[in-house]
């Protein structure tokens, strides 16, 4: 399992999912809704959450897409799912010590992985987004 926003796919979320989906044998993507971006980075998303799915939807290395939890904390999709392993991306920091706080609570523990940072300085979506409009 992953989690992002994905606002325009890039070769590094790609590399990101590749990387990921070598760590099991079915990968899904935990899709964040739009008022969740906001809230984390204090922005709307480029790109509507629709979008976002649609652009997921046509990468062959995702085997499902799931849709993000609406309040922040709350980890249904977790509860849900229940994955074997959680894949980071190496910016995820903040959301791999939410994940920590939530998993010392519950009686199963998913191996939590980060992910090599591919690229960063010329693929991460924030430098990406400044330059240029998302792709399909």
């Amino acid at each position: 399992m992953v989690f992002g926003v994905f606002d325009g796919l890039h070769e590094g979320h790609r590399a990101f999912l590749k990387e990921a989906k070598q760590c099991g044998d079915y990968l899904i993507a935990v899709l964040a809704q739009d008022h969740v971006v906001e809230h984390l980075k204090g922005r709307l998303p480029r790109l509507n959450f629709a979008d976002r799915f649609e652009h997921l939807k046509k990468e062959d290395l995702i085997d499902e897409i799931a849709i993000g939890d609406g309040n922040l904390g709350t980890w249904s999709v977790l509860e849900k799912y229940k994955p074997d392993v959680i894949a980071l991306g190496y910016d995820q920091e903040s959301l791999g010590e939410a994940l920590d706080e939530y998993l010392k609570n519950v009686d199963w523990y998913p191996e939590v992985k980060v992910m090599r940072d591919y690229e960063g300085n010329k693929n991460h979506s924030s430098i990406i987004n400044s330059i240029e409009k998302p792709t399909l």
